[in-house]
């Protein structure tokens, strides 16, 4: 008769991590939005493009460049970037209010997996749509203006970082709400002020005084213009100390979703 191994209290059959159950849960997320991808990837390439051209025809030949730079290139980074924390915090926040109503929450708490395990799971989804988001406008902006990344390692670190900042938000936001009405506001109060006062569409050397010390506050702000020092070379911040206030709030926010998920904090009755 063959002996049964024992285990040590609290060690899992799967060792330190799942990755079966990590791999299948990523992919989850993956599929989730590449199956609508006219929805999730195609929407937000055109979104993106009426933005810009709507801010050129009204604004652009007679605003005249910022920080050296003619106004539509100027406003492409912020876009692009407001684009990718907008669909990185919707493919988590949706994922998890979605299964909360639907009731089939429970698919994803039955499994094997950690809550850090749940995190890196969640977190793939929505920085994967992120990127891909990125990639697209990044592609459009190239062919249609011929603009091009001064600094695309610059670039495509600040689209991580965001996407993943973002993606842990979301899971946040998720957590929190148990309706589709509640999810609604904090999208239409919190995520959109936080991306459109931001910088996106000015420099906030132009702002008055209490504004612009508010920003600064704000680490969206980082994010976007260290997206645009990575696309033209031109920030109103040092990128380096973008980098470090972008990444701490991306761990802080990612450690609270952990601690969250580790509860089950409003998942379980």
């Amino acid at each position: 008769m063959t002996e049964i191994p024992q285990r040590e209290p609290g060690e899992r059959r799967f060792g330190a991590v799942n990755w079966l159950g990590l791999y299948t849960l990523c992919r989850r997320e993956v599929l989730r939005f590449t199956t609508v991808w006219t929805q999730t990837l195609l929407a937000p390439l055109v979104t993106a493009g009426l933005f810009l051209v709507i801010f050129t025809i009204a604004l652009g030949p007679g605003r005249g460049a910022v920080m050296g730079v003619p106004f539509t290139s100027f406003i492409a980074p912020g876009i692009l970037m407001m684009t990718v924390i907008q669909n990185a915090f919707a493919n988590t926040s949706s994922s998890l209010v979605i299964s909360k109503v639907q009731g089939n929450i429970v698919d994803t708490l039955m499994p094997p997996l950690a809550p850090f395990e749940l995190v890196l799971g969640y977190l793939a989804g929505g920085m994967a749509r992120g990127l891909f988001v990125a990639a697209a406008i990044s592609a459009g902006l190239a062919i249609s203006t011929g603009l091009v990344p001064h600094h695309p390692l610059v670039l495509l670190v600040f689209v991580l970082l965001g996407a993943a900042f973002m993606s842990a938000l979301g899971m946040l936001a998720g957590l929190w709400s148990n309706k589709f009405d509640q999810m609604a506001a904090i999208t239409n109060f919190i995520i959109t002020p936080l991306a459109f006062l931001s910088g996106t569409f000015y420099s906030v050397e132009a702002l008055p005084a209490g504004m612009y010390e508010a920003t600064h506050f704000n680490p969206v702000f980082y994010l976007i213009d260290g997206a645009r020092y990575g696309m033209l070379g031109v920030s109103d911040a040092n990128p380096a100390t973008g980098f470090v206030i972008a990444a701490g709030a991306t761990l802080v926010v990612l450690l609270a979703a952990w601690a969250l998920l580790r509860t089950g904090w409003r998942l379980k009755a």
